[in-house]
């Protein structure tokens, strides 16, 4: 038998659970999606879930069930089961769409805490892990960093040098699986009963190190390239493992772009550690562009704010206005439609 709590459940979420209409139904925490299919944890086991109609079909796709969830389901057969509800999500690790302008994909729910892995060859990139940070800060997940593949040969001082700013704002492990002592000090960072995601780009060992803090083979890690000298990736899903004796791990197919899905710009100056220097601004609006007085700009100018964190605070800030600007307008003209749809309804009632 299954003890949830190991998984995350608690008091909180057993409240929220006593609010829903069919709090007497079991309640279990999704592993794993396939298209149709939902793999769920429960106190009885493990049962392959299929979502309701109403819900399959009332619901825009971010707001359906995704790895990390916890759901109300009705049991059936041996097994198998039918979600009826799902509660309210909390920690919910979105990106912005590829394609779109302001739809938003989740990663996953219930999240702790989230690793950014990048492998220390030419997928090192700090500008995409100050983009990841933002995203998780927006969502109050705590967030770490794993610069993989520490066998490599490569510059540390360089490195630590670049990414100093960072530093001073999460953890920073440096890993490989041929050094076990560097994933032990991974493994001692997740306690038991938190939920913590891999996130980052293809090949860059992410299933590999999933495997080695789980110790033993639970997901699928390719040879490496002949043409290219990195690991084929293969998670092709999110899919959710439990350690022995620690928390929860959630592996995440290679991302290539991550959008920013966020409605507001407060905590980009946080996480790009300026802060202080904008509390310094003489106006308390300054856009830190060309203002007088901008404290943030002299920073930049005396060399005490490295100017490719500046560029990339204002990168992101109009990414995030954009996506907030057409959000806003999203969500205006849907209100107008179902405004509309009720008026033509009450017409055919009067009738």
């Amino acid at each position: 038998m299954n003890q949830l709590a190991i998984y995350g459940w608690n008091d909180k979420l057993d409240q929220l659970k006593q609010e829903s209409t069919y709090n007497a139904l079991p309640h279990g925490r999704v592993s794993v999606v396939h298209r149709t299919c939902y793999e769920v944890i429960s106190e009885n086991g493990q049962f392959q879930c299929e979502l309701t109609g109403s819900m399959m079909y009332g619901r825009s796709d971010f707001e359906l069930p995704c790895t990390g969830d916890w759901v109300i389901f009705q049991p059936f057969d041996e097994n198998k089961g039918i979600i009826v509800d799902m509660l309210p999500r909390e920690r919910t690790l979105y990106r912005k769409k590829n394609g779109t302008v302001a739809d938003k994909q989740v990663i996953a729910s219930y999240v702790d805490q989230a690793f950014i892995v990048q492998s220390l060859d030419d997928n090192f990139n700090v500008r995409r892990a100050e983009r990841f940070m933002v995203q998780m800060q927006e969502e109050n997940i705590n967030a770490a960093w794993v610069l993989n593949k520490a066998d490599l040969d490569f510059d540390r001082q360089e490195i630590e040098e670049q990414i100093k700013h960072i530093f001073r704002r999460i953890p920073v492990f440096f890993t490989s699986i041929r050094q076990p002592e560097t994933i032990l000090r991974l493994r001692e960072s997740i306690p038991e009963g938190e939920t913590v995601v891999f996130v980052g780009s293809s090949g860059v060992g992410k299933s590999s190190l999933v495997n080695a803090l789980c110790g033993k083979s639970l997901l699928l890690a390719s040879d490496i390239s002949l043409s290219t000298g990195k690991g084929r990736h293969t998670s092709t899903r999110r899919e959710m493992v439990l350690m022995d004796g620690s928390g929860v791990l959630i592996d995440t197919p290679g991302v290539r772009e991550f959008g920013l899905a966020m409605d507001g710009v407060d905590s980009l100056e946080e996480v790009l550690d300026i802060s202080d220097y904008a509390k310094a601004c003489r106006f308390k609006d300054c856009k830190h562009i060309n203002e007088p007085g901008c404290a943030v700009l002299e920073a930049v100018n005396s060399g005490l704010l490295d100017a490719k964190v500046y560029e990339s605070y204002l990168k992101l800030r109009r990414e995030a206005w954009h996506f907030s600007a057409s959000e806003h307008e999203k969500r205006k003209k849907e209100k107008s439609f179902t405004k509309l749809v009720e008026e033509v309804k009450k017409r055919k009632a009067n009738r």
